[in-house]
């Protein structure tokens, strides 16, 4: 009973597409879970955070449908209670659905911490049942020592780093993992990180009335992307009355009865009071390891936290059979769900005995679901140069095509190419929809297309999409509408 072939430390999305992959090629898998399955994305992350930046971007309407469109629209306001249950209704069907594929999958799911006591041995303690009186338990019951019999994968997540001295109370101070649950709508925050999450953050307490700081110590916002893009960015949050400093570091902080006031530096080497209800900490995530006995194994971390791999192609440790996924593994890694999914499936296919390609990296769409959003894949303009390649950019807005002047957002699409026709390194977008637009880029730069490949393509016409495909059109000597 306490035998399988493979035994998965960790629900979320990187553990369970490794547990239904590895299921589907016949092997017996045992997945624990202290938690919920489906992680941080399902729970706290990806899943309920874009559920409310719909709601944010379905008031945004509202607002230019009354300044722009002459619909004569107002918003009485925002009942913060229904909303809530909205997305929480959509996390609970997620959930639901989660299990039911384990469930059907054969995947032996156990709740309780897992510890390591050998590289394919885990204890786990604490087991509990987690369903109503009466009810069938999706949770196998039974704790003790497991053994694998092929292989041990590692998916224990991340969680939000913290400042010292500034401890997440759920009310004044927040991190990531709790701020949409945090009790009602504050009038005032100070969203300290200018990553994907804190711009996402800044972006939806904006739409839903609030005064926002957004304050990141580098140069620019989403500092890993191109320059142009985090230049777009922050022209666009500007635009939607986002206070955005850039450059900028918290000095010190203190929490008040009613809020938060804080001294920043600014990029002007001036010092800033600010004052907010809320302080939304979004500097980053650590990898979980604590209590995982990685000792036991034979197994240590980096100076980062993270249990690097010693074969990428594979995503196995240095400890034959022990193999890692999701946000314990260092960059090139993303730490981004749809990542870890890729990275379950290399793994449990390898586990099978099975060859897979390893996760191409450089081809993975990062996203961030502000407004405006974000959508790259492949290499920035400066990074392409700083690895050598003699490179060819073309830059195109928006508002050069019909659609975009539809929209009337702004935005751009820009692409990196090799010098000469060359193949795409790099595609970049800001702007509406952008995230609904990058799959199509992915493929370019994941096949190695030169711009020439794609401008044998016809876009639809009006759509924002034809930006994309004009801006191949340029680059291969064919272009129409760009001057």
């Amino acid at each position: 009973m306490n035998t399988s072939d493979v035994i998965v430390i960790g629900g979320g999305t990187g553990g369970y597409s490794t547990a239904l992959r590895a299921a589907a090629l016949g092997l017996g898998v045992v997945l624990v879970e202290r938690d919920k399955v489906g992680g941080t994305c399902l729970h706290r992350g990806c899943i309920p955070s874009k559920a409310m930046l719909h709601a944010a971007e379905l008031v945004d309407g509202i607002a230019e449908a009354r300044e722009r469109w002459g619909v004569k629209a107002t918003l009485d306001a925002v009942d913060w209670s229904a909303l809530v249950a909205t997305r929480d209704d959509i996390v609970a069907r997620n959930h639901k659905g989660v299990e039911a594929h384990l469930t059907h999958a054969g995947v032996r799911v156990v709740r309780g911490s897992a510890r390591l006591t050998g590289p394919r041995t885990v204890r786990v303690e604490g087991v509990r049942e987690d369903h109503a009186p009466g009810a069938e338990s999706s949770y196998a019951p039974g704790a003790g020592d497991l053994v694998a019999r092929r292989g041990v994968v590692l998916a224990t997540g991340s969680r939000p780093r913290t400042l010292p001295g500034l401890a997440p109370d759920g009310r004044r101070v927040v991190t990531s993992d709790d701020a949409l649950f945090a009790p009602g709508l504050p009038a005032s925050v100070l969203v300290l990180g200018g990553g994907a999450i804190g711009v996402e953050y800044a972006s939806f307490h904006r739409s839903l009335g609030a005064e926002v700081t957004l304050v990141e110590a580098a140069d620019l916002l989403v500092p890993l992307e191109d320059a142009d893009v985090s230049r777009h960015l922050a022209r666009g949050l500007k635009r939607r009355g986002i206070d955005v400093q850039a450059g900028a570091r918290l000095l010190d902080a203190e929490v008040l009865q009613d809020g938060i006031r804080a001294r920043v530096r600014t990029a002007r080497g001036e010092t800033r009071t600010l004052e907010a209800e809320r302080l939304l900490v979004a500097v980053g995530r650590a990898p979980v390891t604590e209590g995982l006995g990685l000792a036991a194994a034979g197994l240590t971390t980096d100076e980062r936290g993270f249990v690097a791999p010693a074969d990428w192609s594979r995503l196995e440790t240095g400890v034959p059979g022990v193999h890692v996924v999701g946000d314990l593994l260092p960059p090139p890694s993303l730490g981004l769900a749809h990542a870890s999914f890729a990275e379950g499936l290399l793994v449990a296919e390898t586990l099978a005995g099975l060859p897979s390609a390893p996760v191409d990296y450089a081809a993975v769409p990062r996203v961030t679901y502000s407004s405006p959003q974000t959508a790259s894949v492949g290499l920035g303009e400066a990074e392409a140069r700083a690895r050598g390649h003699d490179v060819e950019v073309n830059t195109m807005p928006l508002t050069a095509v019909a659609k975009g002047m539809v929209h009337g957002q702004g935005g751009m699409v820009k692409v990196v190419a090799g010098a000469g026709g060359g193949e795409v390194l790099g595609v970049h977008l800001v702007g509406p929809h952008v995230s609904e637009m990058i799959a199509e880029s992915q493929l370019i730069v994941g096949w190695d297309a030169q711009p020439s490949d794609v401008a044998r393509h016809i876009h639809p016409h009006p759509t924002l999409s034809e930006a994309v495909g004009e801006t191949f059109l340029t680059l291969a000597g064919r272009g129409l509408h760009q001057q």
